[in-house]
């Protein structure tokens, strides 16, 4: 018999080599490249084995292993699998189904609300006063606010720039925006150990990817070494932003 290709099977290999190239960039972007290279080819190693050249007592040795690494990959790449459900829930169409059936309205980020941020970031930039901001969206960030100082308070361009003073407790932590309020200042977030940052960016840099690399926050950098404004979201940078470029990032609904 001739073997049948449908529209089916196209479809199915389309779904995996999406699914492949889609987990090759998050396992890139988390630093575990080599942790799953070194997967995909011990799945060839026991694909051939127990398939092909149908080696029964190294490919039942195999199969226990396969059995139990499903669970031990689960463990190893927990971080990657919830920013993968992540992405998939925070998606803007399955949001947008998500409040069809729950009724919720959609929070808009006002330019009211954007501009005092934006001020605030230019005017730390030129005096080289170090900052990070982490703009809470559709994932809760609740676990990292309890490791600061509640502040909850309007939206402010004299409050961001005196919460990140030299001189003030909280300088040296995180603020939280969240709901269209300051929620907390001086928290800490998870470092990204990602190998492909840039060695001149600092750890405020790392931690801003860190926070981008587990939630769908945006993160705001200004650099105290340059006076540079960027941004972390999706696990990527957006480097040596102008005021424009800024707001529009911190607008954009995606």
């Amino acid at each position: 018999m001739f073997f049948e290709f449908g529209i089916k099977d196209f479809i199915d290999i389309l779904l995996v080599a999406f699914l492949l190239y889609y987990t090759y960039k998050l396992m890139k972007a988390s630093g575990s490249i080599n942790v799953f290279t070194g997967v995909l080819v011990f799945v060839m190693i026991w694909l051939v084995v127990s398939q092909v050249l149908e080696m029964k007592l190294l490919g039942t040795i195999l199969d226990k292993l396969v059995n139990v690494g499903v669970l031990a990959l689960i463990i190893l790449f927990q971080e990657e699998i919830r920013r993968f459900l992540l992405t998939l829930g925070s998606h803007r169409h399955v949001r947008a189904l998500i409040r069809f059936f729950t009724g919720n309205k959609k929070q808009e980020t006002g330019h009211e609300d954007i501009m005092p941020i934006v001020m605030a970031c230019l005017s730390m930039g030129k005096q080289k006063v170090g900052a990070l901001i982490v703009m809470e969206r559709n994932m809760p960030l609740d676990d990292v606010v309890r490791t600061g100082e509640v502040i909850d308070a309007n939206i402010n361009q004299r409050l961001i720039e005196n919460i990140f003073f030299k001189n003030s407790p909280l300088h040296d932590g995180a603020m939280v925006i969240s709901k269209q309020r300051i929620k907390a200042a001086g928290c800490i977030l998870p470092v990204s150990h990602n190998l492909d940052i840039p060695k001149e960016l600092g750890l405020r840099h790392r931690a801003a990817m860190g926070i981008s690399q587990v939630s769908d926050a945006r993160a705001i950098i200004v650099s105290e070494e340059t006076g540079s404004i960027s941004v972390a979201y999706k696990g990527q940078f957006h480097l040596r932003l102008n005021a424009e470029e800024l707001e529009r990032i911190l607008t954009k609904e995606e």
